[in-house]
């Protein structure tokens, strides 16, 4: 069919202009299939207006708010979806509409359905939807439903919402509690959070504060208080508090830990000096029972005497590395030296018997008694040290030769022989069996040789102790079998070791030997030692390259202690005049700490290299002392020039700078001697202690006086505050006033002094305005006094102006008593003057034009404002009032009186021109005379 029939014949409701469409959409039944048919079609029109109303005649909801989108900003479609969203309208179930509420993001549709709702489920799945805190106030306090109500009013929980809410909220009681109860549950939470925030802020103080401070017993106490306190509040930190209590905690910590390195350290250095001192008595010990030896034993042999040379050496080697690890005691020190000038004796002793033991065995051979007794003489062997066999010889065959002196001998003899006796016990009792082993063999022959009978307890006593010395060898023997299996098989697993450090390998096998050496001959087998000295020498195999690197790491420590002692000794040759003992105790610390850390040393050289060190060391210590002397006497100097500061004239602000000069002097010089520089300090500051108390003695007395010299201007500006100045001549007590308070200035900084000066200053603009007001107020007063002689110069001039005949006006015949004011006396002058005078042309004009002018000028003063026809006048006045005042200051009342001055001078005047102006001028006046000042 052609398109125009078709057009012609299709239903109104498919027709191309819209209005038909939306008539025949009115025509349709949606309950006939056809026609709902062509009301869906209608649905999807391009016409907004056809869409809307086909979809309300199906009834379509779920359409209505699937097409709703793309027109939320009509009207219309807002109102009709709202409508059957709310149930007003439409058949739509009320499970249906709660489905599609919950799909809502729109507002406004939520706002009306919140309020026009046909069930209060639908209004509250409406209202929870909503997320403005606005809408929620609006619908607790405006909404019709209490429950809905209540509902938004919960859900509201900023302070600003809740105190909106307090406010608006007056249909429903429970809300406005509600409002209440949340604000003051807010403000209580916010003091608890606020109360948290300052303990934890407090906690923090004393924490930081804790941290700062040095180690104590309770220190580590306190740090679990104050984090047991913290771990306790509830509220949690904000990230800065919480930041700086981890610094805080670390630094404790730190401390704590310094504490315990530094007790760690003290203890490992205690453990160290106590190994070191352990060490050190029994090599002393050692020397010491080898000296003893010697003095006991039965002949001495020069294998003893190699042996004592061998062990010295050993002791003065290890005696050398264990004093520069830790310093020996006094009483180990003393015992040391007495051991060393024991062994001293016994040498010199052996090198004088060297010098003599042959000619000795030829003159024993010779039987040469006179050279054996020269020879023994010039050996002077010490009586307290075993003789050699040779020697011991030599003096029995003197001994034979004496018999007149046997007697006394034999006595003598039994006396030193039971004293010998005692001191064997002694041995036994502690056990020294090489000792006590030796003074039995020397004691032995010659207790068995004596005859007398005096000698029988002597021999029973020896055969007593022989008994006890057996059984302590026998013992030795026991103890000591086992012992050296022990030590052989110790030894042979420490050869067999192979993962053992070499350190530590070479510290366990001194170790073994030097217990295989203390057990001596007892218990010896032949065996047992080769079996030692095999696994020994396999050790020391093993141990060759660790000993040639240790060789080397000792010569380059040599070399270490060497280039220190040249750099000690370079800086000793020429120590400068200035040093500071500070930076020299520095120097001195740290080369004791490099001297320590280069060790060891070679054996050979430890002995030399530690006593050029120790005089290096002696040296510098003695520039040190120098030099702290030298600044002692320094300070002393500075304590006498502030103690002469207490004597000086000059300004005390002067000395107290003087003194702070000096103590900077003091903290640029160094320290005293150990002792004396606290004495020296606390002498010196007690010094500046009363100069400085003196200035704040000075300080107290001037803030006295500034507080009396403020309570004077106090009472001053009350006094001027209580005074209203009556009449113009007042103003001497004004500047009577201002006299005494400038006498009081100046005046101290300060709040107080600056509200007096405020107050001062602002009492005085009063009063001076009131004083000009008064004043402006008597010049009026006089001007109207001097009506009658206006209105006498007015006839005259009036006269002058009619028949030309000039004369005077008489202010005294007018006035009478009254007196005229200088500026008025001379404008009365003038005005008879230029009556007198000829009258130039236009003369009626130039009045016109100075009255005019002077009655701006009295406006100006009066009202501050005139007349639009005068702004011309007025911007020439005050133009000539600014130059005027840049030459000289005029107060307001001068400044009338030469206006009115002016005024009487001017002349001759006609009656018309004075009657046009005259009532403007005194109206003038009148408001001039009760204007303030400006």
């Amino acid at each position: 069919m052609h398109g125009l029939l078709r057009r012609l014949f299709a239903p109104r409701w498919q027709h191309p202009n819209a209005e038909v469409r939306r008539q025949a959409l009115h025509r349709l039944d949606p309950d006939h299939r056809e026609q709902r048919q062509a009301l869906a079609s209608l649905a999807q029109d391009p016409d907004s207006d056809i869409q809307l109303a086909a979809l309300l005649a199906l009834d379509d909801l779920e359409g209505l708010m699937a097409a709703y989108p793309a027109h939320q900003n009509d009207m219309a479609w807002q109102e009709a979806l709202c409508q059957r969203l709310s149930g007003q309208q439409g058949q739509t179930g009320l499970g249906q509409r709660e489905a599609l509420a919950e799909r809502i993001d729109d507002t406004k549709i939520l706002n009306a359905l919140v309020h026009k709702g046909d069930n209060l489920n639908l209004r509250l799945t409406a209202l929870a939807r909503l997320t403005d805190e606005r809408d929620l106030i609006e619908h607790a306090c405006h909404n019709g439903v209490a429950a809905v109500r209540h509902q938004a009013a919960d859900r509201i929980v900023s302070q600003e919402g809740l105190k909106q809410l307090l406010k608006q909220a007056r249909r429903d009681r429970q809300v406005v509690r509600m409002a209440k109860d949340r604000l003051q549950e807010r403000r209580a939470d916010a003091e608890w959070k606020e109360a948290q925030q300052q303990k934890r802020e407090t906690l923090l103080q004393q924490l930081e504060r804790h941290a700062q401070s040095t180690w104590e017993p309770l220190y580590g106490g306190r740090l679990r208080h104050l984090q047991r306190e913290w771990d306790q509040l509830s509220q949690s930190p904000d990230p800065d508090q919480e930041a700086r209590y981890h610094q805080a905690v670390l630094a404790c910590r730190k401390t704590l830990h310094d504490h315990e390195t530094h007790e760690q350290a003290r203890q490992q250095n205690n453990q160290q000096r106590e190994a070191t001192d352990q060490t050190r008595e029994q090599l002393l010990e050692g020397l010491e029972e080898t000296l003893e030896g010697l003095r006991l034993g039965s002949g001495l042999t020069s294998q003893d005497i190699d042996s004592l040379r061998a062990q010295r050496q050993l002791l003065g080697q290890r005696w050398q590395q264990l004093s520069d690890v830790h310093p020996p005691s006094d009483s180990i020190r003393q015992r040391y030296t007495q051991a060393l000038k024991e062994y001293e004796a016994c040498i010199e002793a052996w090198q004088r018997w060297q010098r003599v033991s042959a000619e000795l065995e030829q003159a024993l051979a010779d039987a040469d008694h006179s050279a054996i007794s020269s020879l023994l003489d010039q050996c002077r062997w010490p009586d307290t040290l075993t003789m050699p066999t040779l020697a011991r010889q030599a003096q029995e065959a003197l001994d034979t030769t004496h018999e007149t002196a046997d007697t006394q001998t034999d006595a003598q003899s039994l006396s030193a022989y039971s004293n010998d006796l005692d001191t064997f016990e002694q041995l036994l009792e502690r056990g020294a069996f090489k000792s006590a082993s030796r003074l039995h063999q020397r004691l032995k022959p010659r207790i068995e040789a004596l005859k007398d009978d005096d000698a029988r307890p002597l021999k029973a006593r020896l055969k007593q102790l022989g008994a006890q010395l057996a059984e302590l060898r026998d013992w030795r023997g026991f103890v000591a079998g086992p012992k050296r299996e022990q030590l052989c098989a110790s030894i042979e697993v420490l050869a067999d070791d192979q993962h053992m450090a070499e350190p530590a390998l070479d510290r366990h096998h001194r170790q073994l030997v030097k217990e295989w050496k203390s057990l001596g001959d007892a218990a010896a087998d032949r065996e047992l030692s080769a079996r030692f000295r095999a696994a020994s020498d396999r050790i020391h195999e093993r141990l060759a390259p660790w000993r040639e690197r240790l060789t080397q790491q000792r010569e380059a420590n040599l070399r270490a202690r060497e280039a220190l002692c040249e750099q000690l000794e370079t800086l000793l040759a020429q120590p400068a005049q200035d040093a500071d003992p500070d930076v020299l105790r520095e120097i001195r610390d740290k080369a004791r700490q490099q001297w320590r850390h280069h060790s060891p040393v070679p054996r050979e050289q430890a002995e030399a290299i530690g006593r050029r060190f120790g005089r290096a060391r002696h040296q510098l210590q003695s520039l040190i002392d120098t030099r702290a002397e030298h600044i002692a006497d320094q300070k002393k100097a500075l304590i006498s020039s502030v103690q002469a500061l207490h004597q000086d004239e000059r300004p005390l602000a002067e000395r107290i700078e003087d003194a702070k000069q000096l103590q900077q002097q003091w903290r640029q010089l160094g320290r005293a001697p150990k002792g004396e520089e606290q004495t020296l300090w606390k002498a010196f500051r007690h010094e500046c202690d009363q100069l400085f108390a003196r200035r704040d003695a000075h300080k107290q007395e001037q803030l006295a006086q500034q507080q009396r010299q403020l309570d004077s201007l106090q009472a001053l500006v009350d006094e001027m505050d209580s005074w209203q100045p009556q009449d113009a001549s007042d103003h001497a007590k004004l500047d009577a006033f201002i006299e005494q308070a400038t006498r009081l200035e100046p005046l101290p900084r300060s709040r107080r002094s600056e509200g007096m000066q405020r107050r001062l200053s602002g009492i005085i603009r009063a009063r001076r305005e009131r004083l000009n007001r008064l004043e402006v107020a008597g010049t009026v007063t006089a001007w109207q006094q001097l009506t009658p002689l206006i209105e006498a110069h007015l006839r005259a001039d009036q006269r002058r102006l009619v028949d030309e005949q000039a004369d005077t006006v008489d202010a005294q015949a007018v006035l009478g008593e009254t007196s005229l004011k200088a500026p008025f006396e001379q404008a009365h002058h003038q005005r008879n003057q230029r009556r007198m005078e000829g009258l130039p042309n236009a003369h009626e004009a130039n009045l016109k034009d100075q009255l005019a002018r002077l009655r701006v000028h009295l406006s100006l003063l009066a009202m501050g404002r005139v007349h639009q026809q005068d702004e011309p006048l007025r911007l020439a006045i005050q133009v000539e009032r600014l130059n005027e005042g840049l030459q000289k200051e005029r107060s307001r009342a001068q400044e009338v009186s030469e206006v009115l001055a002016d005024l009487i001078a001017l002349g001759p005047m006609p009656r018309s021109l004075w009657d046009q102006e005259v009532d403007e001028l005194d109206e003038l006046l009148t408001r001039l005379a009760q204007t303030p000042t400006p």
